[in-house]
């Protein structure tokens, strides 16, 4: 088996993937760029076992990071805990394969490029993938797999941390719906969450509305990430969630790498 393992700012994403490219599990850690190849092994190996599966079982290794601190560790905790070298996403026998059409590509983050290949393999033509993450991202793909930009705007969590820290009365809340469609909040707390959820959702649209006038086509919107469902409750804002994409665009890539090498 694959064990694929994406390297978010918040979060480091684990999941066990088949040699049909299905996942069969998956696990979350909070990012910490101090944690050692030990530390993972220790978690992950208990994990490991209570689904039902050994560490002998995993035979390769594919890591996606935007966290350079942390890859490190990540490779260590491959060679060391599972006797196999890591491949790193974007890098050697795992080049991307797709063309990133934009002025840096170097700058691409490894999060979106595979998220650009998981995108491609979902649906045809142009598309357009919204990533809710720290940042909450929105990128285009071309009908030809290409990626081709976007726009990155800062994550709910994030805006919701500042406007605590910043902000002396205002408590630190969770972001959920609001209970109505109503935008004239009563209480502080209700406040705070219409200005968060309604403000994010008119962002979305307003985003969307004017990529898609700018591509001229029909386009495939897909949402990935945690909060993806939250803001697809009020609306239909995206075409499809999907929560795993950047796992399985790491999937792909790993079963094409000697494509794209």
């Amino acid at each position: 088996m694959l064990l694929a393992i994406d390297t978010g700012n918040t979060n480091v994403k684990f999941a066990l993937v088949n040699d049909a490219g299905e996942i069969v599990q998956r696990w979350r850690i909070a990012t910490d760029p101090r944690r050692t190849a030990d530390e993972y092994a220790v978690w992950l190996d208990q994990l490991i076992q209570m689904a039902g599966f050994r560490r002998t079982d995993i035979k390769a290794v594919i890591i996606a990071t935007v966290v350079p601190r942390a890859l490190h560790n990540l490779q260590l905790l491959a060679t060391r805990y599972f006797g196999t070298e890591a491949l790193v996403a974007g890098r050697g026998s795992v080049g991307w394969g797709i063309p990133l059409r934009v002025a840096e590509p170097h700058a691409v983050g490894a999060d979106r490029a595979v998220n650009a290949i998981g995108a491609h393999a979902l649906a045809e033509g142009h598309k357009v993938v919204i990533s809710f993450g720290t940042a909450t991202t929105f990128d285009y793909i071309g009908p030809d797999g290409s990626y081709r930009g976007g726009s990155i705007a800062p994550g709910v969590n994030l805006s919701l941390d500042a406007l605590y820290a910043a902000a002396a009365m205002l408590p630190r809340i969770a972001i959920e719906p609001p209970p109505n469609d109503s935008v004239i909040g009563t209480t502080t707390v209700g406040q705070m969450q219409i200005g968060i959820y309604w403000g994010y959702v008119t962002m979305i649209e307003g985003i969307l509305a004017r990529m898609k006038a700018e591509i001229g086509e029909p386009i495939t919107v897909i949402a990935t990430g945690g909060l993806a469902i939250l803001f697809q409750q009020h609306g239909h804002l995206f075409d499809r969630v999907e929560p795993d994409l950047t796992l399985r665009g790491l999937a792909l890539l790993y079963r094409n790498r000697d494509i794209n090498s």
